[in-house]
Parts: C-alpha cells; structure tokens; sequence
C-alpha cells in the first residue's frame, strides 16, 4: 500500500520508547540470524585480511600485487591502511555522522525523509526496500548522500547539523573517489591486466555515501542490522566506529570484521561488477552486519557503481578458449532494477547472470 513519510517509524524512535522485544517484521527467519560471536582469534580466518599500501611503490609492488590477487580471490573483502586519506577526515566524517543521528532532533531530521515509495532516494530513511510487506526489515536508519557525478551532487538536500556537515561530506567524496580509482588500479595490475582495465570498464563512478546507524536492539539474535548481500556496483569503501558489527562471509562462515584500533583503517569490499569484469577471478563479498544490545553503532559506506547505461562484461583479455566467459553481458540499470525487485539475499541477483 502506499506509505506517506510519516507512516515510517524510525527504528531509533522504537529503541528509545525502550521495547523489550523486537516487532515481528524485524524478527530474522531461523536460518539467517545471526550466531553468537567467538571473540577469540584463533586462526588466521577469523579476522578479515589487512594490506597496507605503505610499501606500496614501483619497485617493491610486486609482493603487495601478490597479496592483493590472493585476498580478492579469497575473500574479496579486505582492510587497508596507509591509503592516503587523512585520519582527521575519517574521523570527521564519522563526527557528523553520528552527531546528526544522535544530537539533531526528530523533527529537523524528518525534514530530509527519503520518498519510501521509491528505492534509493537520497535522505534519511529505514527501508531499504520499497515494497517490505513480506520481506523482514533491517535495524538500522540511515542517510543516503548523492555524491558523484557532481551534477548528482546538491548538497541542500544534506543535513546542516552540524554546520560542517556538507562541506566534510563533500571532501570525503572527493578523497574516497581518489582511493577507489588507485584501488581498482592495484586490483586490475593484481591480475596482470593494465591498470585502467576495471576503470575503463566501468566508467564515470556513480558514488553515492551511506550512513548507517544501527541503534541497540533488545533481542540481536533475531535481528539483522543489515540482511546478508553482495554491493551491486564496483567497489565500496567503508568506515566504522569502535563498536564492530561487520561480518563478511568465507567459505560458509561469518567472521566479523573487527574495528582495528588505530582506526584509520578502510574496509573494501569488491561489488558485483568487479567479479563479472575479473570474470570470477575475484568475487564479490557477501556481508551483512549485526547488533548489539548496549551499544548503538555506525558506519559509513561509499559506493562506486557504473552508469545504468553501461555494459558491463569479463574483460577480454582474461576470455579465451581454456578461460570462457563466466557471465552474461549486462547492462547495469537493469542489474539495478533487478536487484531492488528481488531484494539482496545474498549473491542471488549475480548468480543470475551465471552462463
């Protein structure tokens, strides 16, 4: 049916009326909640792998190339310090996150409500998708910046609190475009592919910021504060504050990507475009992201996706007779539409394109 703005319960208003059991629609069907988590590291596996750029230079790039290649095959998830980008912006970026969240009030924030009949609108919002009569919500609100081409980019539709919030959104999305190309660059050298290879292929980035807030939730075995899936586009860059609820999946097991405490490291994961342009030489990572009771936590997501008018294929340098392609030419807007018709669950919207 339709829903007007105000039909929207915000799931930080139904934490602070301090429920004690999670509504129904919130409740995960057995097989998708979450285990409890070891917080004891016992094998190399149970902490996302961590590359640091540091070294990163002509001469001594091979053994971080190496590196590189063996972590997007694995796990195409990884944390990456020493990246460029300077922590003072990071941790700005993560102050006027939360202090919109936390210190500005409900009635101002209501103000950049996104439209719920349509996905992906910029602003303030819950569901993620449209049409959730039978699908399960995620507990989480979040606001959705519209950062790149810069004709997308209008920063009156961004919250004001605090004062410097547009401007450190505006410089983030600047630096984070930086990082994602020299990333790309690094991945498509890791294959032996020229370094514009992915670039090229999926052209002008499409960068849109998300921030996430997860508020705390009285019965997280049940819950999921973001259901389990595989970004859609090329590459996204995530941030996180001290509190941790990232889990990427490897080889059937959750393992939670534990904030490092020196905090200026970016998590990155690779998005389906990537995997059908490496031709599944590199997959996409499948996370999701859990709660807490105590604690409310944050992140900030920025993804980089093609234009919807552009094809996206395997590269033809890594077809050939012994090596077919893996998937389907697509054109991304219909990847898009598909995506927000289905819903996540998991890697399903790019198994589909499986040959």
């Amino acid at each position: 049916g339709q829903m007007s703005m105000e039909d929207v319960v915000r799931v930080q208003t139904l934490a602070q009326s301090g429920l004690s059991h999670v509504p129904p629609h919130f409740i995960q069907p057995p097989q998708s909640r979450p285990t409890p988590i070891s917080t004891s590291s016992s094998d190399d596996d149970d902490q996302i792998p961590l590359i640091d750029l540091f070294h990163f230079d002509p001469g001594h790039s091979s053994d971080v190339l190496l590196r590189l290649r063996q972590v997007c095959r694995d796990w195409g998830a990884f944390h990456v310090t020493n990246h460029g980008i300077p922590i003072g912006l990071l941790d700005e970026m993560r102050t006027v996150g939360r202090s919109f969240f936390e210190e500005c009030p409900m009635s101002e924030k209501r103000q950049y409500a996104c439209d719920p009949t349509t996905p992906a609108t910029e602003g303030y919002g819950s569901r993620m998708l449209v049409d959730s009569n039978d699908s399960v919500l995620d507990w989480r609100d979040y606001f959705d910046h519209h950062t790149l081409p810069i004709y997308r980019r209008n920063p009156s539709n961004w919250p004001l609190f605090p004062s410097n919030y547009r401007q450190v959104v505006a410089e983030y999305s600047d630096q984070m475009k930086v990082l994602a190309e020299k990333l790309l660059g690094l991945i498509a050298e890791s294959l032996g592919l020229k370094s514009s290879c992915i670039q090229d292929a999926v052209g002008e980035f499409y960068q849109n910021i998300t921030v996430s807030y997860y508020p705390p939730c009285p019965q997280p075995e049940l819950t999921l504060g973001l259901q389990a899936h595989s970004d859609m586009g090329a590459i996204t860059l995530l941030i996180q504050d001290d509190v941790g609820g990232l889990q990427v999946l490897k080889d059937g097991k959750w393992v939670t990507a534990f904030p490092l405490p020196d905090s200026d490291a970016i998590v990155v994961l690779l998005a389906d475009q990537t995997e059908i342009i490496t031709n599944g030489e590199y997959k996409s990572a499948e996370h999701r992201a859990i709660t807490n009771t105590d604690r409310a936590r944050l992140s900030i997501a920025t993804f980089h996706d093609p234009a919807k008018t552009m094809n996206i294929s395997p590269a033809h340098e890594l077809i050939s007779e012994s090596s077919p392609p893996r998937y389907r030419t697509v054109l991304y807007g219909e990847f898009v539409s598909s995506w927000y018709a289905k819903g996540p669950e998991g890697k399903r919207n790019l198994d589909a394109l499986l040959l």
